[in-house]
């Protein structure tokens, strides 16, 4: 007897089959128990005793595949074998899974039986019973009822008094029931109400970690690399119907054995047979509605945790859901985070979910420890939130989930997040992923949430809550605020530098001051962006301001900033400066009066002396805070050029700190470079290096050729450490125009690349780059060597080519316009070149007063050339006794700059005078300096820095950098071991 026709669309999808069938194939593995059940209780039908085998196990877990295993059981114990498929569809119709099961003519009249109150249709359940007995009276008998759980509830009864009747008949009644913990509370199962006598009960699991690898090698091949299997075994979860469809998708998108095996895949998308999405499904329905709902909130908030750490920087732990731990451990078993990180999920993970889609807490909370166990979820590391076991299964599960639903669910969770009073960051987290259009409190959430990113320096998720701010409603004013918030993370960060964003700022402006400042903002972004004639348009754009006398200063001391990106644009912006402060001097303010002074000390038109007089003086008079900053910024370069460090600072420090000024401004650049280029004169090699750490493509590097003053600082100092390898990397990618003339940034560049070159022993090339940065500064009316000593080091790369009388006439020049500056550093460096140029005894008397220039000034890193170059003549004129000395100290302050590269020259110069110096490092109390020796001294007595830079008139950084070195040299580590380490009489002086 066949059963009837199973009605189309009640089944999952059949995957493919394998192309190496047997028991893998079949869905049999890790079933004996199972198998043996079966066995035993077929045999105890045959006997005549039959009872109740009840399968119970999750969706896709392989309950058909025994129900037919037990009918081909059946069928070689000469069963006779009848079956039966519940389905959704029949569940209204009353007996009609026990009609299928019997196969009952639809012309069976049982009338004679039964009396007039007696209803008369095929569908009595006594006449059904009675037809069941009538069949196994033939033979012994198999019924085989698949998916119960589906079945009209006349039939359960049925089959629920059948199984009480079965004992001493020859029927084996083998039914199948899903057995998973949803949501919704599921009915009670068939077995619910018989007593254990009469029905055997198996629960069916998963399948086991190594099964499902066997499973896996048996369709893809045994040379599956671990990887793959691994993933595929994630994203299977141990059931048979995922696996299977995952592997039949595999396989058709990946041929095995067609070149290199690639990489699993974690996108859906590309599964594009669709076999896994469509089991997946088919899990979820079966699920029910309730549980669809929470698995795919929870895909969802996974998915969204994963935008955020996809981002260039994460998400605060602690900003998301409540209860998150610390940053995660390590990365996530398949590389993707859970969602307890990004957006923060923590131990009430559960609460949150349930309310969130409004079901059962306790409900939720045993859906997920049941799906953990089935392997479909697991814990993340760390928070032990949970999260879907593959990116493949979330993926799965959000298919075909419309974006609207997605975005609503976020929105009730901001909406939730800001009841529980969570983080405006946990809140803004849920809003970045719902539609535009809100309200303005949406806005204001956002704006909030980027204000806490901003000050934990989280520039990334500060510009993604702005960017999504800016798709809400809000004030003209309050939108022209956020585009240049929003402009400013973008400057550093986007090739776009900010502009768009800061254009549109500028055409939201009124009033003629925010107007200014607008352009103050979109001109320095186009002028790093090498646009420095776009900058000064928009600085001629905004029309006169002859009413505002000092918006009118303000626009034109920035104009002037911009110009330096451009010579030519430089020459005629300082050109009509100059003009109208000879023709209206009561005109020019105090900021522009000394970018005048920058402007003359650079063309060598200016002493230090007076310069620094005027700078000091300009400090002092009153100033507009508007042009402060301006001011600042000139007096701080000035100051740096002059050999007056601690001005510098001072100048530097009151700028960045005092006069708070966003990276849009552009004398927060300038004040940055002099922080630099004071600390490279002072030859502080290490700071140089963490302060430039990261920043040569990043900020101040121009974007068409990468090109900054970091860059170059970053590159000497690299230089100097001996680490010239790492420097030559660096410059390798730095594409520098030789046509334009550019940016004085990128002339600092040259001459570093040039001191690269001579470095590594290719002075003809190091020949061509000071010279192209010589002619590119000439042309920019920069002739004084306070920018970038090129002449000098030109000098120095001709005498190594043997080419001395090119050597000697930069050197005279130089010389010359070192003495109109008239600082130790320039003099003395120009001195050195001009002395080693000239030779002889003239040479021997110009590097002699090189020497007496830079000595006893904080200028170590001008001083050890110089020695080396006055011990090298001395050596050579037949002097080596008096040019020993000059040597040990210079190789002593090299050692103690760290400058390895000058530390090296020393050592060679100092074997050419015949001492013995060796290798052994400098260290103990003979090895201190003079200075070092006199603070050490100082600081044993209990006196503090601001004591010692008090009684010895030295800045206070002068004191830590010197105690500094002296810790280094005497081997400790702490000021209380200083009286011990200076009175020991181990140490012995090299």
């Amino acid at each position: 007897m066949t059963a009837l026709p199973r009605q189309p669309g009640l089944r999952p999808p059949v995957p493919a089959p394998l192309s190496d069938p047997g028991p893998a194939s079949a869905g049999l593995l890790e079933r004996e128990s199972a198998l043996e059940l079966l066995a035993a209780e077929a045999a105890r039908a045959v006997d005549g005793s039959g009872r109740l085998v009840l399968f119970r196990a999750p969706t896709g877990t392989g309950r058909s595949a025994l129900l037919e295993a037990a009918a081909d059981l059946g069928t070689k114990r000469g069963m006779r074998v009848l079956r039966a498929h519940a389905s959704a569809e029949s569940s209204g119709i009353p007996l009609s899974l026990v009609a299928q099961l019997l196969d009952a003519p639809h012309d069976f009249d049982d009338s004679q039986d039964d009396d007039h109150e007696t209803p008369h249709h095929l569908h009595h359940p006594s006449r059904l019973w009675q037809l069941l007995c009538e069949i196994a009276a033939g033979s012994p008998l198999l019924l085989a009822v698949d998916d119960a759980h589906l079945a009209d509830q006349e039939s359960l009864r049925w089959l629920t008094e059948g199984a009480r009747r079965l004992t001493g008949m020859p029927v084996l009644m083998v039914v199948t029931e899903r057995g998973q913990y949803d949501i919704t509370p599921p009915a009670p199962g068939l077995a619910y109400a018989l007593p254990p006598g009469v029905v055997r009960m198996h629960a069916v699991a998963p399948l086991s970690r190594a099964a499902a690898e066997e499973l896996v090698r048996g369709a893809l091949g045994p040379d599956t690399s671990d990887t793959w299997v691994d993933g595929c075994v994630r994203a299977g979860a141990g059931n048979p119907l995922l696996l299977r469809a995952l592997l039949d998708d595999l396989r058709a998108v990946f041929p095995h054995g067609n070149g290199p095996e690639p990489e699993l895949p974690e996108n859906c998308a590309e599964l594009y047979s669709g076999s896994f999405v469509a089991a997946v499904a088919w899990w979820l329905r079966s699920a029910g509605e309730e549980s669809i709902v929470v698995a795919r909130a929870l895909a969802e908030l996974e998915e969204s945790a994963g935008y955020f750490e996809g981002g260039e920087d994460e998400v605060e732990p602690g900003h998301g859901f409540p209860g998150t731990p610390g940053p995660r451990p390590g990365p996530a078993v398949h590389g993707d985070p859970g969602p307890g990180h990004g957006l923060g999920l923590g131990d009430d993970f559960g609460d949150f979910l349930s309310e969130l889609t409004r079901t059962d807490p306790e409900r939720v909370g045993g859906w997920v420890t049941a799906m953990i166990r089935l392997g479909l979820l697991r814990r993340s590391p760390g928070s032990g939130v949970p999260r879907f076991a593959h990116p493949l299964l979330r993926g799965a599960v959000l298919d075909g989930w419309p974006r609207s639903h997605r975005h609503a669910l976020h929105l009730r969770a901001a909406e939730l997040r800001r009841q529980r009073g969570d983080g405006v960051e946990a809140v803004a987290g849920h809003l970045l992923r719902t539609t535009p259009g809100g309200t303005e409190r949406v806005a204001e959430a956002l704006l909030d949430a980027a204000s806490d990113a901003s000050r934990a320096g989280r520039t990334g998720a500060a510009a993604r809550y702005l960017r999504r701010a800016l798709d809400e409603p809000m004030p003209r004013e309050r939108r022209a605020a956020v585009l240049t918030e929003l402009g400013e993370l973008e400057f550093a960060t986007l090739r776009t530098g900010g502009i768009p964003r800061l254009a549109e700022a500028l055409r939201l402006q009124e009033r003629p001051r925010d107007r200014v400042l607008a352009a103050v903002n979109l001109g320095n972004a186009l002028a790093n962006r090498g646009k420095p004639h776009a900058a000064l348009d928009v600085m001629r754009d905004l029309g006169s301001l002859d009413g505002e006398p000092v918006l009118a200063r303000t626009a034109q001391t920035a104009s002037a900033f911009f110009s330096d990106h451009d010579p030519e644009i430089r020459r005629a912006v300082y050109t009509r400066l100059r003009e109208r402060a000879e023709r209206s001097p009561e005109w020019i303010s105090p900021a522009l009066r000394a970018l005048l002074i920058r402007y003359e000390a650079t063309a060598g038109l200016v002493s230090a002396e007076s310069a620094m007089r005027q700078i000091r003086r300009l400090l002092t008079a009153p100033e507009d805070p508007l042009l402060v900053p301006y001011l600042l910024g000139a007096a701080a370069a000035v100051a740096q050029w002059a050999d007056a460090p601690e001005d510098a600072e001072r100048v530097i420090r009151t700028g960045l700190t005092e006069h708070w000024l966003s990276p849009l401004h552009p004398v927060h650049r300038s004040l940055l470079n002099a922080r630099v280029d004071t600390a490279a004169a002072r030859g502080h090699f290490r700071w140089v290096l963490e302060e430039t750490a990261g920043r040569p493509g990043a900020t101040g590097g121009s974007p068409r050729t990468g090109a900054s003053n970091f860059l170059a600082h970053r590159v000497i100092a690299l230089v100097e450490c001996g680490r010239s390898a790492e420097a030559e990397q660096l410059v390798a990618g730095v594409n520098v125009d030789e046509e334009a003339l550019g940016s004085w940034e990128q002339n600092r560049f040259l001459y570093a690349r040039g001191v690269l070159r001579a470095s590594v022993g290719d002075p003809a090339g190091a020949l061509d780059d000071f010279r192209e940065c010589g002619r590119r500064q000439t042309g920019r009316d920069v002739q004084s060597p306070v920018v970038t000593p090129w002449r000098s080091a030109a000098a120095e790369c001709h005498l190594l080519l043997g080419e001395t009388p090119e050597a000697l006439a930069l050197a005279e020049e130089e010389s010359r316009y070192a003495a109109v500056w008239d600082t130790p550093r320039v003099r003395g460096r120009a001195l050195r070149v001009l002395g080693t140029a000239t030779g002889g005894r003239r040479g021997l008397a110009l590097t002699a007063e090189a020497v007496g220039l830079l000595r006893g000034t904080s200028l170590d890193i001008e001083l050890v050339p110089a020695l080396i170059a006055h011990g090298v003549q001395l050596t050579a004129a037949g002097q080596p006794r008096s040019a020993r000395p000059l040597l040990r100290e210079a190789a002593t302050a090299a050692e103690r700059l760290g400058a390895v590269r000058l530390s090296g020259r020393a050592e060679v110069a100092l074997r050419a005078s015949g001492a013995r110096r060796g290798n052994t490092t400098l260290t103990g109390r003979g090895s201190l300096t003079a200075g070092e020796l006199r603070i050490a001294t100082l600081a044993s007595d209990g006196r503090t820095n601001a004591e010692i830079s008090a009684l010895l008139h030295l800045a206070r950084r002068t004191v830590e950098t010197h105690l500094t070195s002296t810790y280094r040299k005497l081997g400790i580590r702490r000021r209380g071991d200083l009286p011990a380490a200076l009175n020991s009489a181990a140490d012995e002086p090299m």
